[in-house]
């Protein structure tokens, strides 16, 4: 089995890409699920994909464990970081088991074949997040919830240091939203993931990063994030914000209306 390398923290040292993205400083450490939350367009996918190298970028640095992951080659990259994009192609002419069973790809020489031990991963994977019906299922003929959970299954048998999910939630219904980030929750990894839905951010993550027009503009727990003042500045929304009565959590209440005009000083 291989060994995961022992993660201390990621963190981005002013990173930029374009005018998509501005000087962006970004911690997360072991264990810790942060949240990317803003507008369409504000640079949460650009900022995840400069994390995971499909983007490099303009300026800045991204540190796993202090190295410096624009040094590591795909593969290298690969061993300690899984990816789930926001939608998943369909192009894999693959059943879903060997979909899944890709994640051991970055641990294998190019020659090995699967052994027992990763066909067993995968039937565990696939298990965790629901689908395990689906395994032989060609990959493009299932609904786009039951591809998104199964590339979460694919990045849970990679065995990464980091996570980083780009909406994981689309096309999921209520059930698998709250299962699938419970899930990622549990996994002792670090966790990077951009999100929508504040109230489900606020439930799931440690830490909120807010970002607006590509600059990180409030940072923090949920609680101390989320308050009516950031959210009509960064989302022109009126809203109440008050404590869930079971959990605590922030629950962030939209007042119907029209839009409210932003006013930055109350960020």
């Amino acid at each position: 089995m291989t060994t995961r390398p022992r993660t201390t923290e990621l963190r981005t040292e002013a990173l930029s890409y374009g005018t998509r993205l501005y000087d962006a400083d970004l911690t997360a450490r072991p264990g810790e699920t942060v949240g990317l939350v803003g507008p369409n367009g504000s640079g949460k996918t650009t900022l995840l994909r400069c994390v995971y190298g499909t983007l490099t970028p303009t300026s800045g640095r991204v540190l796993l464990d202090g190295d410096d992951l624009a040094a590591l080659g795909p593969k290298a990259r690969a061993r300690r970081i899984a990816t789930v994009p926001q939608d998943g192609s369909t192009e894999f002419e693959l059943t879903v088991h060997e979909l899944v069973a890709l994640g051991r790809s970055p641990h294998k020489r190019f020659w090995e074949g699967d052994t027992a031990a990763d066909r067993a991963r995968a039937e565990d994977a696939l298990a965790r997040v629901g689908i395990a019906e689906l395994a032989d299922r060609p990959y493009p003929t299932l609904s786009g919830g039951e591809r998104q959970r199964a590339l979460v299954a694919r990045a849970l048998v990679q065995d990464p240091a980091l996570l980083v999910l780009d909406e994981p939630t689309n096309h999921l219904d209520i059930r698998y939203q709250l299962e699938v980030l419970r899930l990622v929750r549990d996994l002792g990894t670090i966790n990077l993931l951009a999100l929508h839905d504040l109230n489900l951010a606020a439930a799931y993550c440690d830490r909120l990063y807010v970002l607006e027009r590509g600059r990180v503009v409030a940072e923090g727990p949920p609680a101390e994030v989320l308050t009516p003042g950031l959210l009509a500045a960064v989302y022109g929304v009126e809203a109440e914000v008050i404590p869930h009565p079971r959990t605590g959590t922030p629950t962030v209440l939209y007042v119907p209306g029209p839009p409210v005009e932003r006013d930055t000083s109350a960020m």
